[in-house]
């Protein structure tokens, strides 16, 4: 695979998903991202890491679409799973849902991928609570009615105060409550506060110590979306994890060169 190539993969289970593929070579990097975000969002987390990188949107964003109705991680497990099968992807990345998503998969396929990347993983074997669980109830709300004042407030909650007037924060706030809001979510997202990445019936938390890949762990103090707790139980789940815990909030407006240069130094390594 060489330069740029955007298509579409039309799975088994009814998921039609858009990706792209930038660079060329081994290894091949596959990148899921985080509820209401797309493939704008990971690229610049692959963009010093070498070999072919591939970027898809999760079913419901951008153009990819699945059968209607609600979904759960092993949903989107199965939709990683086959865009990694199809572009030969040996390592992954998730963000946020899409950290959820890797979770399940390896599962379920713990020698999957050689190297793994979780950045602000939100969930795992147990429902989220207190403020994480309230504002995946509203995010769920605004999709399916169309709010978009409570969509805007919630998303707005996710840049750094002193950074909400600039242009750039602007725009991230109207291309994601946009994601929200457009016709590929909705319904499908009711039953999500309640869904875990690692139920029981896939093992639970203890399924991750057959994962033989190593493996980093981004997490952050302070995201309420994103409890560092969370993180910290991931990391002491996979057999070779690294952790590192940013200590504030807003990871991608503050250090993203850092956040960047970390995922290429392990990639890359």
């Amino acid at each position: 695979m060489t330069g740029r190539v955007a298509g579409t993969l039309h799975t088994a289970h009814g998921a039609h998903l858009d990706y792209l593929v930038v660079g060329s070579g081994a290894p091949v990097t596959v990148f899921a991202h985080g509820l209401g975000g797309g493939i704008p969002d990971t690229r610049p987390l692959g963009s010093a890491v070498d070999g072919t990188k591939v970027f898809y949107h999760q079913r419901g964003h951008g153009g990819s679409t699945a059968v209607p109705g609600p979904w759960t991680y092993g949903d989107l497990a199965a939709d990683l799973l086959a865009v990694a099968d199809e572009v030969g992807a040996t390592r992954a990345l998730g963000v946020s849902l899409g950290a959820g998503a890797l979770c399940r998969l390896l599962a379920e396929q713990p020698e999957r991928f050689e190297r793994l990347v979780f950045f602000l993983p939100a969930v795992l074997d147990t429902p989220r609570d207190g403020a994480a669980r309230e504002r995946i109830v509203g995010l769920a709300t605004a999709a399916a009615t169309g709010d978009e004042k409570l969509a805007t407030e919630l998303i707005e909650a996710d840049v750094p105060a002193e950074l909400r007037d600039s242009a750039t924060a602007r725009t991230f706030v109207r291309q994601r409550v946009a994601a929200l809001l457009g016709p590929g979510l909705g319904a499908s997202l009711a039953g999500l506060a309640e869904a875990v990445a690692l139920p029981r019936s896939a093992g639970g938390l203890a399924a991750l110590a057959a994962v033989t890949a190593p493996s980093l762990v981004l997490s952050c103090v302070g995201d309420p979306a994103h409890p560092a707790e969370v993180g910290d139980r991931l990391a002491a789940a996979l057999p070779h994890a690294t952790l590192h815990r940013y200590l504030e909030p807003g990871v991608l407006w503050h250090h993203r060169a850092d956040l960047r240069g970390r995922i290429s130094a392990f990639l890359n390594g």
